[in-house]
């Protein structure tokens, strides 16, 4: 296989996370009778507003879908390197910009129709022509696409491109059968190893496993991914055995009810930056320096330490450790508030009101009481509104920008350039990174590392927002599941890989 090594390195599950486990689990652990073995239910706070990831944004509708309902043909394995999925081999040519695709023999998409070539030609040109999702511009750099036969597809780029094969793993690069995209937000027709059984808006997506699977069939028969608005319903929901897992615990003080040999805390790394965002395009903080008072007024530790608990990483910039490209940035912004009231004097904005929406996620609403009092302390006044999420806060936040400051997980990996793009709801101007960008991706693999971490420090020290903590990983689960990643290193939950003991 001729590829471009980006190193996309995630460290090995037992130096990077903790892991408490209890001993093996009885027939009392996983329900007490047989039929349990095969089933498994787990708990999500963020649900999905519909089941169509190429309209609406967020993680929560790939995070149910990718690779569980829908497949690329790359994927990241648990050490965040990429591997064949639908493409079993692929070959890049000399210049680097044709790939060439030999595509997976016997494969069928849920409804029974045969996945060739053509459904990848039409999924990815599907993606530039029709996707509203932001995310549609990583695939702006495809030329053209040619299916010279069934099981073989050539993609050839504009130029040569570090990220393009990286962005594959994620939801761009969905495979759809050619048919199946007429009511993507009620059905998801796939090649993965579940089908969607039943979505009940706002309350649970069932999987039933495909006999059909053309990869290895997962030890489950059937999943049942079910929301929870707050955290405590989802650990009491544990505690009575209505649920198996906790997908990843919003309330981390809560995971010392569950160090017991009944269940494990497996606790590890994500790719969430969360971003105390600030409207750069208008308002109060389109003045660089209300955004450097607030940069100057939050102290990050003790964000952390009382909104989440200490879980999470201090890491000052859009990257996480697990990219090739990070840096610490911590030190670009020291918490300094003497600093901060200066710089709100000097923009003349001591007191004035502003526009703090805040989706009502348990993390997000912790953080926010945290950081209005830090802001208060050097006169700036968040007038704190509540938005049901996903509905409202896409709606109005995001979509409409109609805010000034708000505060949200960033899960999707390596976002950094769809983030900060000037029509993204942050409004950042990226005349600056433009060029930084382009020269990134086209070039060799040091100067797409130097390149990546240049426009990271840029926007970290323009203030463009501020980077509060990596969101981590913390799985709580009953003894006897099996199969657990440490890392989320992706968009998907895999539940293919989870079974009982």
């Amino acid at each position: 296989m001729k590829t471009p090594r980006i190193m996309t390195w995630v460290a090995a599950a037992a130096a990077t996370s903790l892991l408490i486990t209890g001993c093996s689990a009885g027939a009392s652990d996983t329900g007490g009778d047989a039929q349990k073995k095969d089933s498994m239910t787990i708990a999500f706070t963020a649900e999905p507003v519909n089941l169509d990831f190429t309209s609406t944004s967020g993680v929560a509708i790939p995070e149910a879908l990718m690779e569980n309902v829908y497949e690329s043909l790359v994927r990241l394995d648990g050490e965040g390197e990429i591997q064949p999925a639908l493409a079993k081999d692929w070959t890049l040519s000399d210049d680097r910009k044709t790939y060439t695709f030999e595509l997976q023999d016997g494969v069928k998409f849920s409804n029974g129709a045969d996945f060739t070539s053509e459904d990848v030609k039409y999924s990815y040109e599907r993606v530039q022509k029709d996707w509203k999702n932001a995310l549609k511009s990583k695939m702006d750099i495809v030329e053209s696409i040619e299916t010279p036969d069934d099981s073989t597809v050539t993609i050839e780029l504009k130029k040569p491109s570090n990220t393009w094969l990286f962005n594959l793993t994620s939801l761009v690069g969905a495979v759809f059968d050619t048919e199946g995209t007429d009511d993507l937000a009620n059905e998801a027709i796939g090649t993965g190893p579940f089908a969607i059984e039943k979505f009940t808006r706002g309350q649970s997506i069932d999987f039933a496993a495909r006999d059909d699977y053309w990869g290895e069939k997962p030890s489950l028969n059937s999943v049942q991914f079910k929301y929870f608005k707050d955290a405590v319903s989802a650990s009491n929901a544990l505690k009575s055995g209505e649920i198996d897992l906790v997908s990843n615990l919003q309330a981390p003080e809560l995971a010392g009810e569950f160090q017991s040999d009944d269940y494990q805390i497996v606790s590890g790394t994500t790719n969430g930056e969360v971003v105390l965002s600030m409207n750069n395009a208008e308002g109060i903080f389109k003045d660089k320096r209300a955004r450097e008072a607030v940069m100057h007024a939050i102290d990050r530790k003790a964000v952390l330490d009382t909104a989440w608990a200490g879980y999470g990483e201090l890491i000052g910039s859009m990257v996480p450790p697990t990219d090739p490209y990070y840096e610490d940035l911590t030190g670009v912004w020291k918490y300094d508030p003497k600093k901060a009231k200066q710089l709100v004097d000097e923009a003349g904005i001591k007191g004035e009101e502003f526009a703090f929406t805040v989706p009502n996620l348990p993390y997000a609403k912790a953080i926010s009481e945290i950081v209005s009092a830090q802001l208060e302390e050097v006169g700036l006044k968040a007038k704190i509104s509540t938005q049901e999420f996903p509905a409202v806060w896409l709606d109005k936040t995001f979509t409409e920008h109609d805010y000034d400051m708000s505060v949200i997980n960033h899960a999707e990996p390596r976002d950094i350039l769809t983030a900060f793009s000037k029509d993204y709801y942050i409004g950042y101007d990226d005349s600056t990174i433009k060029e930084l960008a382009d020269k990134a991706d086209t070039g060799t693999e040091d100067e797409y590392i130097s390149g990546m971490k240049k426009i990271a420090r840029t926007i970290t020290e323009d203030a463009a927002s501020d980077f509060l903590f990596l969101f981590p990983n913390l799985v709580i689960a009953k003894s006897g599941v099996e199969g657990i990643p440490a890392n989320r290193v992706s968009d998907a939950f895999k539940v293919a890989d989870l079974s009982w003991s």
